[in-house]
């Protein structure tokens, strides 16, 4: 179901970027390390009437991405802004290919997608959902979960967000942290839907370990093997009864296109800041959909502005099962929109006012901005 009815092309004067720190409520521990204040690329599209808000998704070091802020920052500022402002006029739907040239870097490209494209919804009175094709109102929301100190606190932690609402648990995993862990999990609370995430910190050799976990009856396991073990992960789903699902290794549309081809998932996550922007994330939607494979929507701990387009994201009809999409309060104390996402009923509303559908929280904006620079046209 692609785009139904394109976006107007829009006038770019510049572009604002800031970096933003942002503590989080706890610290969050995953393999490849742990945060305890959220560094963020804000992007705001400059134009002629209201202007546009966007997220690059990147972390401060290159741990779970080559890319990361001061990359992110360079690139944008030196050659993918001015690719842009370059053509005085752009649409939402000429980014991909006026970007093309730029190798990689599609953190950074989605969060200048974004930003233009929330400009020209705006201009239109027209919300992203509806602009997407949202067909329902409000997304099912799951938790993400980091390691805790021990099976003994993640069951507790992982209490609190039950008794909070959320309708699916996901947790961290690594090796020396994933079957006792998991059974923990499994025995205190039965049959609640529950996935295990290891951000690639497995290899074959480990096959023996990730069949553990078949016992448990989980949704998913996701990413367990490296980002280009494209051939491993099929051979491992090939040995286990617990679905496969790639999230780092899902790129691109044909990225998605060659795993479902290998047989290297039968899920896939998909994150609009991991392959490039959101009109790639529901091209691979549709891709999916078309297939018959299942999708859910990835979360980054996206600040207010990121968090809105994922509920947009999340609200078309292949995104089956629940995703990270969760409320502001479960990374921050203080968002930097004036209404940020709240869970009701273990669901999260879709925005429907024009554009992302959420105002920036200005003197919080200030608070958080560690960096910042204009590029003009």
């Amino acid at each position: 179901m692609p785009i139904a009815r394109p976006a107007a092309s829009i006038a770019l004067h510049g572009f604002e970027l800031r970096v933003l720190h942002v503590p989080l409520v706890s610290p969050f521990t995953t393999s490849f390390g742990t945060e305890s204040v959220r560094e963020v690329i804000v992007v705001r599209a400059l134009t002629d009437g209201d202007d546009g808000w966007g997220e690059i998704v990147t972390q401060a070091e290159p741990l779970y991405s080559s890319e990361y802020t001061q990359g992110a920052w360079d690139v944008a500022t030196r050659f993918l802004a001015p690719a842009l402002l370059s053509r005085r006029t752009v649409a939402p739907e000429e980014i991909t290919s006026l970007l093309e040239p730029f190798v990689g870097h599609r953190m950074a490209k989605a969060g200048l997608e974004l930003a233009v494209l929330d400009a020209a919804l705006r201009a239109e009175a027209r919300s992203l959902g509806e602009y997407f094709g949202a067909v329902v109102d409000r997304v099912p929301s799951g938790v993400s979960v980091g390691i805790q100190r021990d099976p003994d606190a993640l069951v507790e932690t992982v209490r609190g967000y039950l008794d909070e609402g959320y309708v699916r648990i996901k947790i961290k995993i690594k090796p020396g942290r994933d079957v006792a862990d998991t059974a923990a999990v499994r025995d205190a609370f039965g049959g609640i839907p529950l996935q295990v995430d290891a951000n690639s910190a497995y290899t074959l050799a480990d096959i023996d370990t990730l069949a553990e976990l078949d016992r448990f009856e989980l949704l998913l396991i996701e990413q367990p093997l490296q980002e280009d073990d494209i051939v491993d992960h099929a051979t491992l789903a090939r040995h286990l009864t617990t679905p496969v699902c790639l999230d780092e290794s899902i790129v691109s549309r044909k990225a998605a296109t060659d795993a479902l081809a290998l047989g290297s998932a039968s899920i896939v996550n998909i994150k609009a800041g991991r392959v490039g922007g959101y009109l790639e994330a529901v091209r691979i939607h549709d891709l999916c959909r078309d297939a018959g494979v299942p999708v859910w929507c990835g979360g980054m701990l996206e600040t207010g502005i990121g968090r809105a387009a994922n509920a947009a994201l999340a609200a078309l009809p292949g995104f089956t099962l629940p995703g990270d999409v969760s409320a502001s309060s479960r990374f921050y104390h203080r968002d930097i929109v004036t209404e940020p996402a709240v869970l009701e009923d273990g669901h999260v509303r879709v925005p429907t006012d024009p554009g992302l559908g959420v105002e920036i929280d200005h003197s919080a904006l200030e608070e958080f901005t560690v960096e910042r620079t204009v590029v003009r046209a």
